[in-house]
């Protein structure tokens, strides 16, 4: 399992004892602190709403490790149409919501490790059991992290991720 292994830093030389498999953006990237006092803005583990006008979930693209059972996830935010959003929320505790259609997004989340921009990549959130967040599929474009998703990753780019997220320039 990659978590057990660890790895040695390129940046700084150290040891990490695990080597993450997942990082997770705490809002979407239109989400500004002042919105807290905003009565049509909420923010929550889970779901966002900004200024009554713009809806976002969290879901997890899924990244495939190459040669492993691991998988990498990104925890993204994702905008949604007022009525997909209201659906997800309807459905949001309701047994069986995995059978929901996916519903159509804009990837909400800069990932900066990709020179390309992430923000307002096309994107399909499906649903799943109760408990889990959505899965979001990217549009299967030539996007450096949709090719990933599509083909996986290897140890290395995990790495590689780990380094960067650990020490950003």
């Amino acid at each position: 399992m990659a978590n057990d292994l660890g790895f040695t830093c390129t940046a700084c030389g150290d040891h990490h004892a695990e080597l993450p498999l997942s990082y997770s953006a705490p809002a979407p990237d239109a989400w500004d602190p002042g919105f807290e006092t905003d009565p049509d803005s909420t923010l929550s583990a889970d779901h966002c709403v900004i200024k009554g006008q713009h809806f976002f979930v969290k879901g997890l693209i899924e990244i495939p490790v190459i040669g492993s059972r691991d998988v990498f996830s990104w925890g993204v935010w994702v905008s949604l149409s007022r009525d997909n959003y209201s659906r997800a929320l309807e459905v949001w505790h309701t047994e069986g919501r995995e059978a929901e259609k996916p519903y159509f997004g804009w990837l909400s989340t800069e990932l900066a490790l990709y020179s390309e921009g992430t923000i307002d990549l096309k994107t399909n959130a499906h649903t799943r059991p109760v408990g889990h967040r959505p899965a979001i599929e990217l549009e299967p474009t030539d996007h450096p992290l949709a090719v990933e998703q599509r083909t996986g990753i290897t140890l290395d780019r995990v790495r590689e991720i780990a380094t960067a997220v650990l020490h950003p320039a």
